[in-house]
Parts: structure tokens; sequence; C-alpha cells
């Protein structure tokens, strides 16, 4: 899984395999391209950063 974290401070949660890119425009934000939820196909969007998280961690 990784949990995309907003710049507004919430966050979202993904399968890792829905993932298509994460890189910095050319104006320095960071995006992140995934599929949208219902298979439509990929969008960006902007982001704060991210966490890949590994099975059979518990974070808190």
């Amino acid at each position: 899984m990784i949990r995309y974290i907003y710049p507004d401070g919430t966050h979202c949660y993904r399968a890792l395999h829905t993932t298509h890119a994460v890189y910095r425009s050319d104006d320095g934000r960071l995006l992140a391209r995934a599929d949208k939820a219902d298979g439509s196909g990929p969008y960006e969007f902007e982001i704060r950063g991210f966490e890949l998280l590994q099975p059979g961690v518990i974070y808190d």
C-alpha cells in the first residue's frame, strides 16, 4: 500500500499497483499519477508526500 499525503494534511491509501508515477512538476510541485478507483484511467493530483506501507507493520 501507499499512503498519499495531500497538501492540506489529509491522506488516502491506494494499492501500490495503481501508482504510475510520483514526480516534481516544472514549477516544483510534487505530483502523483494513479489509476482512478473505477478503473477509468489514470489521473494526476498534488501531494505533500507519500509513504510506502509494509504488510505486517502497524503505523500509528
